[in-house]
């Protein structure tokens, strides 16, 4: 097997490709299924000229589907291009990237997106933590946060809402209530959610500064409470076997550190490219695994049902693409994939069960081209491990894209 010293995973969150092989499985809000979603296809769409995103479409994405704007008959002997399927049962963050690194996941994460949390919960909470609680329901953060941030400041009370994840979200003012005390609440609200009835894969302290509706803005000290995975990942094996695993954006916290050598904290995709240049840059990362996030196509423009701001954030994203893949060295791999779908001109605000696309690129590849659909996320996981000739764990799932090392 050729040996790769660097592999870097960057995850556009939320940009599935469509045509899941099980999408009629899954659902929005209303019962509608997600069959026909296909979030980078449509997006494209949005678009009289398509998206402009020449890095990619050099790369091969347009070998995947029909992205408006790219082609498929590009030459590209560099990279590999193919879909994902995921084998897990659900749609969510944690479920793909757990995926990803080896974990199949068969029940699903619960969420109380049509219902709110129990007022048991909501109760507790209030008594365990002296604060009362507004809000919960399903919403965008900067939404509820215009119709109850004003009302909070007034009562000393916070906020709480949740999404289509299986998460909890606790939202105060940096000013009145402070970090230090919201921290406090939402580590108890995660004691509490760990019980089956009331679990959620995460708990997010979402502090913000401001004093009325027209000024409140979100600060980047959220932090996340999340679970650790369920069973042993690529990640684990790795980090035991003394390689950097170096984490950009939310990864760390959707691991809950597990496997994690090191992390850095981003405020923007724009951010996690740039810190991920300085990465590929850095002479001291010499062997190794960087797994990045970028969540703004998810939280910024999945969830809100912005086509338009979503397609600018992938053209923004090829431009960073394009800065970054000359820094890469020769004995460097890079792949780009998704986590899950989340079509914004979708019926619903849910994420959509899609394939993800996977581009796998190397300056030392010469036999590039569109390879098969692969059943599972896992095989990125399963392909790191095989580069540093080490096996997965029984419990794990997974097979090597062995092309790449032709």
């Amino acid at each position: 097997m050729k040996k790769y010293k660097r592999i870097f995973v960057i995850v556009c969150d939320s940009l599935g490709i469509g045509n899941a092989k099980d999408a009629d499985k899954f659902h929005q809000t209303g019962n509608i299924s997600d069959l026909g979603s296909n979030t980078f296809k449509h997006i494209s769409e949005t678009f009289s000229e398509g998206l402009n995103i020449p890095t990619l479409n050099a790369l091969g994405i347009g070998d995947i589907d029909e992205i408006k704007g790219t082609q498929s008959n590009v030459l590209h002997p560099h990279s590999y291009t193919l879909a994902l399927n995921e084998a897990s049962n659900g749609k969510d963050t944690m479920t793909g990237h757990w995926e990803m690194m080896g974990i199949l996941t068969t029940k699903p994460f619960q969420t109380f997106t049509d219902t709110g949390f129990p007022k048991e919960l909501i109760a507790e909470l209030e008594k365990e933590s002296g604060y009362k609680f507004i809000g919960n329901y399903a919403a965008s953060g900067t939404e509820i946060l215009k119709d109850l941030g004003e009302e909070s400041i007034k009562n000393n009370s916070l906020i709480i809402y949740t999404s289509s994840d299986s998460v909890l979200q606790i939202c105060a003012s940096e000013e009145t209530v402070g970090l230090k005390e919201l921290y406090r609440v939402c580590e108890i609200a995660r004691k509490l959610c760990m019980k089956d009835e009331w679990f959620v894969g995460r708990v997010i302290a979402r502090p913000f500064v401001g004093k009325t509706k027209d000024t409140f803005k979100r600060t980047t000290n959220r932090h996340d409470y999340a679970v650790s995975p369920s069973g042993i990942t690529a990640m684990n094996i790795l980090k035991n076997n003394h390689y950097d695993v170096r984490c950009v954006g939310k990864i760390n916290d959707i691991f809950n550190g597990e496997g994690v050598t090191s992390t850095i904290h981003i405020s923007s995709n724009n951010d996690g490219m740039n810190k991920t240049i300085d990465l590929v840059k850095d002479d001291n990362f010499k062997n190794g695994f960087c797994f990045v996030n970028l969540v703004e196509f998810d939280s910024e423009y999945g969830h809100r049902r912005n086509p338009v701001g979503y397609g600018k954030a992938i053209e923004d994203f090829d431009i960073k693409l394009k800065e970054l893949i000359p820094y890469l060295k020769d004995d460097d791999l890079l792949m780009i994939t998704a986590d899950h779908g989340n079509d914004p001109t979708w019926k619903g605000s849910d994420h959509t069960r899609e394939r993800v696309p996977l581009i796998v690129y190397s300056k030392s590849i010469s036999n590039g081209r569109k390879l098969e659909q692969r059943n599972s996320f896992s095989d990125i996981g399963d392909t790191i491990l095989s580069n540093f000739n080490l096996e997965k764990d029984s419990t794990m799932i997974g097979e090597t894209i062995k092309e790449i090392f032709e």
